[in-house]
């Protein structure tokens, strides 16, 4: 899940908002009549359903996950959806389980003093590759800073080294991170996908590093190391595909900060030093002198899990589809915590789920609208978006022809907010549709108070965006009807501590609702104005999705 970090409008942003188009006049829609209610009994029981000791944290590929779907095609049904994928209410999506065990401590020797790094406490480490044993063995050490190759910035820090059969060390984020406007390479506060972890990895592979390894800082991880170690222990998923990912490194993992710190010391490299020099254009990798070995057993299995696909078909152009979704998985069994090891994920996404059930009521009580409405609940999410990546790369509807729509990844469960915040603002013109709908709840739109957490690229709507498809990633802010920005900055705080990632994750009979109805009737409002529509929403002219979505388009027409 992506944690919700929004706050009032900064005036560094109001430039921003100018360039996105969120500042002119929204385009009407087909008029809609009142919406259904929106039913706070369907919330309350799905997620405490869903987010139940029964259901084992709904970890894909586990006993839990039959009665996981089934549950939810028992709600569809309710709902009055039909099965859309040929007349199932599922799409296999095939995955494969790795589970490494007998992992060694990461040593480093060849410096001034050897370093261990123990496993779960100091070191997170896997392998995305299917293999029954990864051995590195005595592995030259680079320091990469932050691991990017982005020829369009002039930025390279891969440029004069060969990291082949090497441990590649890289810093977290962007280099530009810390500016506190949205000024520089890239982008500055606002994370840009170069500064996700999954991209560090992708590029270390492409260039034939044997290892990588992410040094964790909190703020611009922006989780600590809890998270980290409860996500990334026990068994991994990733999609099953032909090559069994052998393009991969052999071995990628996260290293505590103290511990790298150590470890540079020992190479006679002052972290802190080169890490400010990793965030200057021009930067160039620095090998440290120092070698690494480790190793791993995996217990490998493949099984295939399943997303969950509803229709509401419409009347005059069924082929044409308005997309809403949200993920049904969670981490399953985690680290205990007081003796609790069951991760139930009932903000996280129990609650985004029961969103989709009360969307579909209400669309089934509206009726069908011109286009057909698709409800789809993704497994994966948590393992890196595999549910909504293997449906955006195997389409039960063609990209081409899904018009747009909405993701939830957790509902607002502590109070109405003032204000809405668009994730990733200045992409697509979703923006200027949902305005007049944000206006009716009495709400103003504002932007990321954390853009540097990069929540753009870690839900599922990033699936659908990086092939051309808008959707819309919009959430309850933190200035609270009753509260304030005191308030939401507290309870959004509190989650991120407390609750994200951890079995403390579960459900309250006491939650505030009025917040998630606020936010699932701008869901609604806009997606029912798609479907009963005949626009096409497309990307802003800079956004880095515009030239997909208009080779798509331009092949169905």
């Amino acid at each position: 899940m992506t944690m919700r970090v929004s706050a009032c409008l900064s005036p560094l942003l109001v430039s921003s908002l100018a360039l996105s188009g969120m500042l002119i006049a929204a385009p009407a829609l087909a008029k809609d009549a009142p919406a259904p209610a929106i039913s706070v009994e369907t919330l309350k029981d799905v997620t405490q359903t869903l987010a139940s000791d029964a259901f084992e944290g709904r970890a894909p590929a586990t006993p839990a996950e039959d009665k996981t779907t089934g549950y939810i095609v028992e709600r569809f049904k309710k709902a009055g959806l039909k099965p859309a994928n040929k007349g199932s209410w599922y799409q296999d999506v095939p995955l494969v389980e790795i589970t490494a065990s007998d992992v060694s401590p990461l040593t480093i020797t060849g410096g001034k003093t050897p370093i261990s790094a123990a496993y779960r406490t100091d070191l997170v480490i896997g392998t995305y590759r299917v293999t029954p044993k990864v051995a590195i063995k005595d592995s030259d050490m680079v320091f990469v800073g932050y691991g990017i190759n982005a020829p369009e910035r002039g930025w390279n820090d891969y440029a004069g080294v060969d990291v082949k059969g090497k441990t590649v060390v890289i810093l977290v984020n962007d280099p530009d991170w810390r500016t506190m406007t949205l000024d520089g390479d890239f982008g500055g506060r606002a994370m840009t996908y170069y500064g996700r972890w999954t991209y560090k990895f992708e590029e270390a592979a492409r260039k034939g590093a044997a290892a990588a390894i992410i040094v964790h800082d909190t703020e611009p991880a922006a989780y600590g190391w809890g998270v980290v170690q409860s996500s990334w222990t026990g068994p991994q998923l990733e999609q099953d595909t032909p090559g069994d990912h052998l393009d991969q490194s052999e071995a990628i993992g996260w290293i505590q900060k103290p511990v790298a710190e150590a470890l540079f010391a020992s190479a006679g490299q002052d972290l802190a030093t080169l890490s400010k020099a990793a965030a200057i254009k021009g930067f160039k990798a620095v090998p440290l002198g120092v070698k690494a070995s480790v190793s791993f057993t995996n217990t490998i299995r493949r099984q295939a899990s399943k997303n969950v696909v509803g229709i509401l078909p419409g009347t005059t152009k069924p082929d044409e589809v308005v997309l809403y979704s949200a993920h049904w998985d969670h981490l399953g069994r985690c680290d205990a915590i007081k003796g609790d090891d069951i991760c139930n994920g009932a903000v996280d996404n129990a609650s985004g789920t029961a969103g989709l059930v009360a969307l579909a009521e209400a669309a089934v009580k509206a009726g069908p609208a011109k286009r057909s409405q698709v409800f789809l609940a993704v497994t994966g999410e948590e393992s890196g978006l595999l549910g909504s990546k293997f449906y955006a790369e195997n389409p039960i509807f063609p990209l081409a022809q899904t018009v747009g729509g909405v993701n939830m990844d957790g509902l607002n469960v502590i109070g109405k907010a003032k204000n809405f915040v668009l994730v990733g603002a200045g992409k697509s013109e979703l923006e200027d549709l949902v305005k007049p709908m944000v206006a009716a709840e009495g709400r103003v739109i504002t932007l990321e108070a954390n853009p540097e957490r990069g929540s753009y690229y870690r839900s599922d709507h990033f699936s659908f965006a990086k092939l051309g498809v808008p959707m819309l990633y919009g959430e309850s802010g933190e200035d609270l009807v009753v509260g304030g920005t005191a308030a939401g900055k507290a309870a959004t705080e509190d989650y991120i501590i407390n609750r994200y990632h951890k079995p403390q994750d579960e459900y309250d009979a006491k939650w505030d609702w009025n917040g998630a109805l606020s936010d699932l009737r701008i869901y609604y409002a806009l997606g029912h104005s798609l479907a009963d529509s005949d626009r096409w929403p497309n990307w802003y002219p800079s956004a880095e999705f515009r030239s997909i979505r208009d080779q798509s388009r331009a092949g169905a027409k």
